[in-house]
């Protein structure tokens, strides 16, 4: 609909000091939509790390059937307390304008985001396995969480600086509080997570989105659409990025999609094990009916159904869908070489696509090249898939031990990266039943296969 032109304040903040002009006061929504003798919604508890708003992101409530509306920036629209996380859309038409509480189309919707805001955790285990020994069940726990923009550091008593670094503990302990290094790289106060696994805009079955392309027009991240597989790594950064770069869009990394498993195993999230998506056709936002349900579509649940939250990272409507089960997806989390070069992939076929050194000590140097280090994660080398200790606090690897090929933690896949495989692979395959979940990882080539995706963050 086309709303009306109105006056609203201008407001400019200078060092904390806030003048104003106008007639009357009013406040600016991402939308241009003004709110008058209004303030933005902020929950006590994020402690300054309230969702961020940019165009064309737009504010969204859903509700248990999944219908989407416009969200009353100054009304409660989420609330991590209840465990009702923060949602935002972007449009296929991003002229196209709402108001607030309008409902909006599935069909005009191009791609849903969550918000994961910025916060700090309490180290329960440092990660340090060399080798497999025996699970232990016990280590299972509500993840302690505290929001804020702040930084941990050495010089508080019960904090720790963030690592960072594959390996490295620095100063922490268990039992200190870190800031969770997925906020660090961006200098962000949280970040806007894909909803579901990145779909291709108009596949009509599981074939058509087999694409080793990097046609970012194609991207669609919505339910019950096909996810987008057989794309090699490098090409699904390369979409990944290209996809609104003024909302600084990347290919998920490894200590992002930890960010997300740690706050959904806290009292702000499920608080428990994920429910696998099973559907055999690799269609988004499906959960089984089972629990560790085997490949079906048939014994499957939509994601607005009581079932269906069940594979929510918050086990409502409101959460992240397909981080276990559905496709595998590709992190950029990658290994180094014995001479501290960045690893390209196996061999000369199986491979990320990225210009760097191969498993049998030859290169690739006709592809592209590495991005800015911001955008991955370098694990340091190791002959062992089973060397955990190389983890970085926060990206839901090591801190999962001990470890007898599957963690601790629900039993998940859990093997590292290693010269034969050099990158990481998260969440499990639809047919991965109790091995997928939240805290699955795997070592993978980086090639183009059918069962493995990628996922989209937006850092503003």
């Amino acid at each position: 609909m086309i709303k009306p032109k109105i006056m609203f304040l201008i407001t400019i903040t200078i060092l904390g000091l806030s003048i104003g002009y106008g007639a009357f006061n009013a406040e600016l929504s991402i939308s241009g939509e003004a709110t008058v003798n209004g303030q933005r919604y902020k929950e006590e508890i994020l402690n300054g790390t309230e969702p961020k708003l940019e165009e064309p992101l737009i504010a969204v409530t859903i509700e248990d059937d999944g219908t989407v509306k416009k969200a009353d920036l100054t009304s409660k629209w989420y609330s991590y307390e209840e465990k009702r996380w923060a949602n935002a859309v972007i449009l296929k038409n991003e002229n196209k304008e709402y108001v607030s509480g309008e409902i909006i189309p599935e069909e005009e919707i191009e791609s849903y985001f969550v918000w994961i805001p910025k916060y700090s955790y309490k180290l329960w285990d440092l990660g340090n396995y060399t080798d497999w020994t025996e699970i232990d069940e016990n280590k299972v726990h509500a993840i302690e969480i505290r929001f804020g923009t702040t930084n941990t550091t050495d010089s508080v008593s019960g904090e720790c600086t963030t690592p960072g670094i594959s390996g490295e503990s620095g100063n922490c302990e268990v039992g200190d509080y870190m800031t969770h290094p997925a906020f660090l790289a961006f200098n962000t106060t949280g970040m806007w997570v894909g909803k579901f696994e990145t779909g291709y805009s108009g596949a009509t079955s599981v074939s058509e989105a087999e694409k080793n392309t990097t046609e970012v027009d194609k991207v669609i991240v919505k339910p019950n659409v096909y996810s987008w597989r057989s794309i090699q790594l490098s090409n699904a950064f390369t979409v990944s990025y290209n996809y609104k770069r003024e909302l600084e869009s990347h290919m998920m990394k490894n200590t992002e999609w930890g960010a997300v498993a740690y706050l959904s195993h806290s009292i702000y999230g499920i608080n428990y094990e994920i429910r696998i998506n099973n559907n055999s056709n690799f269609l988004t936002g499906y959960a089984a009916t089972t629990e560790n349900g085997s490949g079906s579509t048939t014994d499957v649940a939509m994601w607005n159904t009581p079932t269906g939250y069940l594979a929510s990272t918050t086990g409502n409507i409101t959460g992240i869908y397909d981080m276990s089960g559905g496709s595998e997806e590709h992190v950029m989390g990658v290994m180094k070489d014995a001479n501290g070069n960045l690893m390209s992939g196996y061999d000369s076929t199986s491979n990320s696509g990225f210009n760097g050194t191969l498993y049998d000590g030859s290169s690739i140097t006709n592809g592209i090249d590495f991005p800015d280090s911001k955008y991955y994660d370098v694990y340091n080398y190791n002959k062992s898939h089973t060397n955990y200790s190389r983890r970085i606090l926060g990206d839901a690897t090591g801190e999962m031990g001990p470890f007898d090929y599957v963690s601790s933690w629900y039993n998940d896949n859990a093997s590292f990266v290693y010269p034969l495989s050099p990158w990481f692979d998260r969440g499990g395959h639809y047919f991965d039943r109790s091995g997928a979940g939240a805290f699955f990882f795997d070592y993978y080539y980086g090639h183009a296969y059918r069962t493995i995706s990628f996922r989209l963050v937006l850092c503003i």
